[in-house]
């Protein structure tokens, strides 16, 4: 089975739970659109709810004009298998859920602004 081929996270400052707001502002939150097989799947890790729904085939350079029209700063990444080993655990976060999608072993990676830090630095291979 072929996994995905191409991430877009999208970094958000809406902040729906009051304790969001010591965040830094612009990136509260974090959610993840994976391509695979042409189909855009919408995953959207929340604190109460993790909402994951088949948005359809749409051109990348469009779904990013949606996205940053709402707001929203974007990283693409290329998701990876990474080794097989146990990870540290972790809280259940948005910036956790995005890293375990898209393949990423970060230790130190806690919020969205780092997240978006560390995709913004290219490395060989994608993410």
């Amino acid at each position: 089975m072929a996994g995905p081929d191409l991430a877009v996270v999208a970094f958000t400052g809406r902040a729906t739970l009051p304790w969001l707001r010591v965040l830094r502002p612009g990136f509260r939150h974090c959610f993840v659109l994976l391509r695979t097989r042409g189909q855009w799947l919408y995953y959207d890790p929340m604190a109460h709810y993790t909402l994951a729904s088949v948005i359809g085939a749409y051109p990348l350079l469009g779904l990013l004009r949606v996205f940053r029209g709402q707001g929203c700063r974007v990283r693409l990444a290329r998701p990876r298998v990474p080794p097989p080993r146990a990870l540290a655990w972790r809280p259940y976060t948005c910036v956790e859920a995005a890293k375990r999608v898209l393949g990423l072993r970060e230790p130190w990676v806690f919020t969205p602004w780092q997240l978006y830090r560390r995709l913004g630095r290219r490395r060989p291979g994608g993410v």
